[in-house]
């Protein structure tokens, strides 16, 4: 009976509110992060796309949109690469925030404390950190591939001026 008396002091929830926000903070991440990869797989599919209609002879330039496919799978593949990388330490943190309110619960409702839930939190806050990280740099070959897709399409529309009357 004491136990459940103890469970059922206010101080318990209020000791798990602060890994509740960053659990949330991380779930935000992750929901933008597989955004990202799936934008991702969508430009890898256009490109592909293009590289079909490259070889069945429907596109002029081969060799242009050739160059152009390689370096713009080549950023991709970075980025796939920083996506995933920046998913599994939001996953990480998540893991260890929701650990650490766990045992938030468990020592405020045994009237204990304990240093480890702090530990777990601070590991936590560094794989947030990391793949905040990871995301900022994957947003460079993000702006990378928007500026090859913008000056690849200028170079067509100077050939096709170059090719008028």
């Amino acid at each position: 009976m004491e136990l459940l008396d103890m469970l059922a002091s206010q101080r318990v929830l209020m000791a798990m509110i602060t890994p509740a926000v960053l659990i949330s903070a991380c779930g935000t991440l992750i929901f933008s992060t597989s955004g990202r990869l799936g934008r991702l797989f969508d430009r890898v599919n256009a490109l592909k796309g293009e590289l079909e209609g490259v070889l069945t002879g429907k596109l002029c330039l081969p060799e242009q949109r050739i160059a152009y496919i390689k370096k713009q799978m080549t950023l991709q593949k970075r980025r796939a690469l920083l996506i995933q990388r920046a998913m599994a330490a939001l996953y990480t943190a998540t893991l260890l925030f929701i650990s650490s309110s766990l045992i938030i619960a468990i020592t405020e409702a045994m009237g204990m404390q304990s240093w480890l839930a702090t530990v777990i939190a601070m590991a936590g806050g560094l794989f947030l950190f990391a793949a905040s990280a990871l995301l900022l740099f994957e947003s460079r070959y993000n702006l990378a591939f928007i500026n090859h897709h913008i000056d690849f399409i200028s170079s067509l529309q100077e050939h096709a001026d170059g090719k008028r009357p």
